[in-house]
């Protein structure tokens, strides 16, 4: 027999029913029940559980193991009694009889409970992750997480596509975030940095030849935590194709999604195609370029309505007038609800920083509510008209500059739908946001910059650069959705030096700018380089998605927390005197204010 097992502690049977076995595992829980004691024994497969007679030999021993322990025992297999069986367990028909009992490491008194479910704060969990990561659902998530990374290497694979591995230590470029740097010992003075996305490198492997490429890529972000967003390191599914079309990248990868979540979910899936919503629609529509189509709440423009001759409603009518638009959510057939319902909007809204939640409540073509006495009937229909709505119906308001208007309105729609329990469940709805601005005004410094991927082809190529306003032109950007998450950004990238130069000196980077920071895909592309274009879904998050967890951190193996801090191995850390010394550095004094 095995050293440490015969049989792991998920597979025995009823049909191993008097055989002597062997099984490892972890101590999960104790039960003394005055003349026996049982012992939950746990592995990685699952839970058996183990009977000690007092008269066993073992059974002091047994009682003075902590939890968590790690222990070898030998017995022989038992059928429980009918009125025990434990059916919340595979192996609830039996039990191991104990004959032989082996502690092969003690545990020491536990600073969180691995088994049964706990309210644990996530510091604590963090600190502890190795023991986090034995419960149960850990597990799942954990395994879950590799055999979806399986799965899509192997359908990419069998697509046509090729992995290959790019650099980690290289230059810093413009990703939309933060590089963490990397100083060079045998270079002083000059540094790395850790690839915010492999994307020149994708592109360098598309100027080199290649047709079709992908790679599970780590990439490295310095930027602050949220729930769908883990700070320091990430994954995801970087690829690449030439000669490809902005629908060509679709048709890759929508079958590739829709395979992924039919294997791993039974919930239902949007079918391919993907509906496309533009940047500017999705903005309107949803207030928001990340719309969660669960939700069947839409937004509309209502701006005109309240500059209608008989509407004497000031407090939008004067805001109109500097600038602000009036954005309209119908409620449908909400008659019925309470006025609560719409006081703790109001006071929701309140709590968001807002003036409040006004509303008009339709019911025998007047309109009721807070605002309802300034409408005029003319301004009611053009309201009722663009909102499709109907007797029974309420409308929210929401007026204030366009940017605001459509953030708060983004944020209204999804609180309205939340508390008319109207958001679908069980689903995955996909979509495609597409047609986003090339550039952007940075109200700050009133300059262009870019507004997504600074390497994007820009729609009407040089033409439009040379002749439109740059805050009107379009570029082949495009965002991947899954119910309100962002699964990855892509692009059909600019791969003429010409139409590259002229984009970058748009967004105020000169000859030498665009040399010195991207001279090795600036050159490539001198040399013939093929039309291509690519995508990167987010690992951590199909995951998070399939795992139905609200944060990110709960599918990844060692995460940060949202200080960007490793708190199981003390990162980042400081380093001493001697490592400073060889990589040519010194650090200022970082006075700490004492509270």
């Amino acid at each position: 027999m095995h050293l440490y097992r015969s049989h792991n502690c998920g597979e025995l049977t009823s049909g191993n029913v008097d055989s002597i076995v062997k099984l490892s595992g972890w101590v999960d829980r104790k039960r003394d029940h005055g003349g026996l004691l049982f012992i939950d024994l746990r592995d990685h497969f699952g839970i058996i559980q183990i009977v000690v007679d007092n008269d066993n030999k073992f059974f002091k021993l047994c009682e003075d193991t902590r939890l968590e322990s790690v222990i070898t025992v030998t017995g022989k297999v038992v059928k429980r009694s009918e009125d025990l069986i434990n059916k919340k367990l595979s192996t609830g028909e039996i039990e191991v009889s104990l004959e032989d009992y082996i502690v092969e490491s003690p545990s020491d008194i536990l600073p969180m409970p691995v088994s049964g479910e706990h309210d644990l704060g996530e510091e604590v969990r963090l600190r502890n992750r190795f023991l986090d990561l034995r419960r149960p659902a850990m597990q799942d998530n954990m395994i879950l997480r590799s055999k979806v990374i399986s799965s899509i290497r192997n359908k990419m694979t069998a697509a046509g596509f090729h992995e290959f591995q790019t650099p980690i230590l290289t230059a810093s470029s413009p990703e939309g975030a933060r590089d963490f740097l990397v100083p060079s010992r045998l270079n002083p003075g000059k540094f790395y940095a850790l690839p915010q996305a492999p994307q020149q490198f994708k592109q360098l492997i598309m100027a080199s030849g290649f047709d079709r490429y992908f790679q599970i890529a780590p990439c490295f972000r310095d930027e602050d935590a949220r729930a769908d967003r883990s700070p320091g390191e990430f994954y995801q599914l970087d690829m690449e194709m030439a000669f490809a079309t902005q629908e060509d990248v679709f048709s890759a990868i929508e079958p590739l999604l829709t395979s992924v979540f039919s294997e791993f979910s039974d919930w239902s899936i949007t079918s391919n195609p993907f509906p496309k919503i533009t940047y500017k629609d999705a903005m309107l529509k949803y207030g928001t370029d990340k719309p969660d189509l669960r939700n069947p709440l839409e937004i509309c423009d209502v701006t005109d309505a309240f500059l209608h001759e008989g509407v004497t409603f000031k407090a939008f009518k004067e805001q109109i007038i500097k600038g602000a638009v009036v954005r309209g959510i119908a409620a449908y057939n909400v008659a019925d609800k309470p006025r609560s319902f719409f006081d703790k909007l109001n006071s929701w809204a309140q709590g968001e920083g807002q003036p409040g939640l006004g509303y008009i409540l339709l019911s025998d073509g007047e309109a009721k509510g807070p605002i309802g006495k300034f409408l005029s009937k003319e301004a009611i229909d053009i309201i009722k008209n663009k909102a499709n709505a109907k007797d029974g119906d309420a409308i929210f308001f929401i007026c204030n500059k366009v940017k605001e208007a459509e953030n708060f309105a983004g944020k209204s729609r999804m609180k309205i739908a939340e508390d008319m329990d109207i958001i679908e469940k069980n689903v995955f709805k996909f979509c495609w946001t597409v047609d986003f601005p090339m550039y952007e005004l940075d109200e700050n410094t009133n300059s262009i910059v870019f507004s997504h991927n600074p390497f994007s082809m820009p729609q009407g190529g040089m033409e439009a650069l040379e002749n439109k306003d740059p805050l009107d032109i379009l570029a082949w950007q495009y965002d991947i959705i899954c119910n309100g998450i962002e699964l990855s950004s892509g692009a059909i990238r600019n791969h003429r030096p010409d139409i590259m130069e002229k984009a970058f000196s748009i967004a105020g980077y000169t000859s030498q700018e665009l040399q010195s920071r991207f001279g090795a895909l600036y050159n490539a592309f001198k040399y013939g380089a093929p039309p291509h274009g690519g995508i990167a879904p987010g690992i951590d998050r199909i995951v998070m998605l399939l795992a139905n967890e609200p944060n990110i951190r709960e599918v990844i193996m060692f995460p940060m927390n949202q200080q960007a801090q490793d708190l199981l191995m003390d990162a980042p850390s400081q380093i001493n005197e001697n490592q400073l010394k060889e990589l040519s550095l010194k650090l200022n004094k970082i006075n700490k204010l004492e509270e």
